[in-house]
């Protein structure tokens, strides 16, 4: 596991921990449960195993997670904290399964 890795599994497992937290009381606990909590916990579980396309799925993902990060926080008040939280952490999934592909095109180039 490279350098990067642990670090994205740390915030798929937070944006997991997250929805458990934040839908825990929700009247529809388990589709909250199937479309928010399950995708970055397979996705976690897909990146320890070393699936190679868990870091592209991940940062796929984290569109959704990030646009609905921004719809909870502007249309729900009280949520707005837990909203933002998500957003940083989409973001911080995106910039971390980008990684590697801009590195190798921004990246030092051997003579």
């Amino acid at each position: 596991m490279n350098a990067r890795r642990p670090t994205l599994l740390l915030a798929l497992i937070a944006l997991a921990a997250l929805y458990t937290y934040w839908f825990l009381h929700d009247k529809h606990w388990l589709a909250t449960q199937l479309v928010f909590t399950a995708p970055p916990l397979l996705l976690a579980i897909g990146l320890r195993l070393g699936w190679r396309r868990a870091p592209f799925w991940s940062g796929v993902l984290a569109l959704f997670w990030f646009s609905h990060g921004v719809m909870s926080a502007w249309t729900h008040r009280e949520t707005a904290l837990l909203a933002w939280v998500e957003i940083v952490l989409a973001l911080l999934v995106v910039a971390l399964a980008s990684r590697p592909g801009l590195r190798a095109r921004f990246g030092k180039r051997k003579p």
